[in-house]
């Protein structure tokens, strides 16, 4: 068999300029409000989901980077129902419709979620109950379903996972890809976003359902994962979920060989990378005097290893760490502006109040105040907030 051909050397800067143009970061390309970003699920591939809405759930920070004229929660509002599912593959969570009959396909079991280990706890009948009361009634939440009693919660190192049998039916169904998440709906005056479900049919229901995945599974999941990524580290890591077994598979030298796919290395890093075929020639516009605050869990800083090369910006997420142990805070959102990570911003929503805690600027890279301020105001008002409080003077890092 012929070897792939040698990998494509390209540097930093070249890495960094294409990262965020492929990742819709340069400058104002989607249309505003809903129809940018149906958009915008179709560009990124997926919408990494997260329940803690400080400044506005992750997934709105990723949307409100890159579409106009959309406000808190409007991801929801214009993906459901029709437009996208919600899966439990870590980055894969919010997901484009014409992606459901491949996941449908692969409905098998990643071993962090153990399907194993709920059925073991739940009789089949409950998982055929609740799937006839869905099918009868959704678009319904597990709340509203007919309990079914007490199970043995999961136990995940200290986390533990629901003790209703009904809820962990649907939990069955749902990775099974029987039932879908089609919609959320806030319970109470500042509660929690409640999961509404329905079977696929009504919830997407332009899809033909009888039909099969069109075309090989793992050749289709690992050029969609390439394409989201922008640049696959060829190690392991969370941006593989759910796809171990294809990493170390022949299937991407089979890719790299029939030029589907391309091999790149960075200079000065040791590591390899997967990128889309002709992905130098792809045309993106320069970047935008914009300065975008990003979300946590925004893809451009997934595979943070390539961003503290390509950017000289150490990130790292600190919701979990404890207090004492964290450098920068708690909820803290990096500043994107003209291609360069700037800083970051530790802020919160306070009733009709943006307040900025502090703000941290990188050495070596200007943070331009007036940029924002501006950025500043649109976040406040796209979360229903009157007013921005920020120090005048952030603090190095």
């Amino acid at each position: 068999m012929p070897k792939p051909p040698p990998a494509v050397v390209i540097s930093p800067e070249e890495a960094r300029v294409y990262l965020v143009g492929q990742l819709g970061l340069a400058a104002g390309e989607l249309p505003a409000g809903g129809e940018g970003i149906r958009a915008l699920i179709r560009r990124l591939r997926c919408i990494q989901l997260d329940p803690l809405d400080v400044i506005g759930t992750n997934a709105d920070l990723v949307a409100l980077a890159r579409v106009d004229g959309i406000t808190r929660g409007d991801v929801y509002r214009h993906l459901f129902p029709g437009h996208a599912f919600e899966h439990f593959a870590k980055e894969r969570c919010l997901l484009p419709a014409e992606a459901f009959p491949y996941y449908r396909e692969r409905a098998a079991e990643t071993p962090w979620w153990r399907v194993a280990e709920r059925l073991r706890r739940l009789p089949e009948r409950v998982i055929e109950e609740v799937l006839a009361e869905v099918e009868a009634r959704g678009p319904v939440s597990a709340r509203e379903l007919t309990d079914h009693g007490a199970v043995q919660p999961l136990d995940w190192s200290g986390w533990k996972g629901t003790g209703r049998a009904t809820a962990m039916a649907l939990e069955v169904l749902w990775t099974r890809c029987q039932v879908v998440v089609c919609g959320r709906a806030r319970r109470g005056s500042g509660g929690r976003d409640e999961k509404r479900y329905d079977v696929p049919r009504r919830a997407l229901p332009q899809l033909d359902h009888e039909a099969g995945a069109p075309g090989d599974l793992a050749r289709w999941a690992l050029l969609d994962r390439v394409e989201a990524a922008g640049l696959l580290s060829r190690a392991g890591g969370a941006h593989w979920s759910a796809l171990s077994g294809v990493r170390t598979s022949a299937l991407p030298d089979e890719l790299v060989r029939e030029g589907q796919l391309e091999e790149v290395e960075i200079a000065g890093s040791s590591r390899r990378f997967l990128a889309p075929r002709g992905f130098r020639g792809r045309g993106f516009p320069p970047v935008d005097d914009r300065l975008r605050i990003l979300g946590p869990l925004d893809p451009l800083l997934w595979d943070r290893g390539l961003v503290k090369h390509i950017f000289g910006f150490e990130y790292v997420w600190e919701v979990y760490k404890p207090e004492s142990e964290r450098r920068w805070g708690w909820y803290v959102c990096p500043l994107l502006h003209r291609g360069r990570l700037v800083g970051r911003i530790d802020a919160r929503v306070e009733g009709d109040v943006l307040r900025v805690d502090r703000i941290f600027r990188e050495k070596g890279v200007p943070l331009d105040d007036d940029a924002l301020d501006e950025a500043l105001r649109r976040h406040a008002a796209a979360c229903g907030a009157a007013r921005v409080r920020r120090p005048r003077r952030g603090r190095a890092r």
